[in-house]
């Protein structure tokens, strides 16, 4: 592990302990280089996950990409950010588990919005109009009539 302040490969862990439920180690270090301490996260990685986007191409995936985008959706809403790291995590476990490599952005993009639904509706709106590509008003609009149609049904039935 290098240092990020000189670069310097030689540093001793000071402290270790479990994080995320113990799905990951947080590990406080020290440069015996220049003195300054930093701390890492170590996560155990089942295997390489590939996001195949809308037209194609494949991206490496990056579950710091996917914590900034429920990040910005909750911004100013009141929430606690370790809700998004929990909800991080849960979606990267469920990709791990699924035994799929290979993970279509939509799927993706769908586990997200199904957790900020049940976080936060005005977060839910929000990321849906970014990933949904909302292109106005009308589109909020039928979204939004949407979710209070489905939200009728869910209290007929209940």
């Amino acid at each position: 592990m290098r240092c990020p302040f000189c670069g310097s490969d030689d540093n001793q862990v000071k402290d270790s302990r479990p994080v995320e439920d113990g799905s990951a180690v947080r590990r406080r270090r020290q440069c015996n280089a220049c003195g300054a301490r930093f701390t890492t996260f170590e996560r155990i990685q089942l295997r390489e996950l590939v996001v195949i986007k809308r037209d194609g191409r494949q991206a490496p995936f990056d579950r710091e990409k996917l914590k900034r985008s429920l990040l910005i959706a909750i911004r100013k809403r009141g929430i606690d950010q370790d809700k998004i790291e929990q909800i991080v995590n849960g979606i990267v476990r469920e990709l791990e588990i699924s035994g799929d490599t290979e993970i279509d952005s939509r799927r993706l993009g769908a586990l997200a919005m199904k957790r900020l639904a049940e976080l936060d509706e005005v977060a839910y709106v929000r990321f849906a109009s970014v990933y949904q590509d909302f292109a106005g008003v009308r589109d909020f609009e039928k979204f939004i009539a949407r979710m209070a149609d489905e939200s009728d049904r869910d209290v007929a039935v209940g």
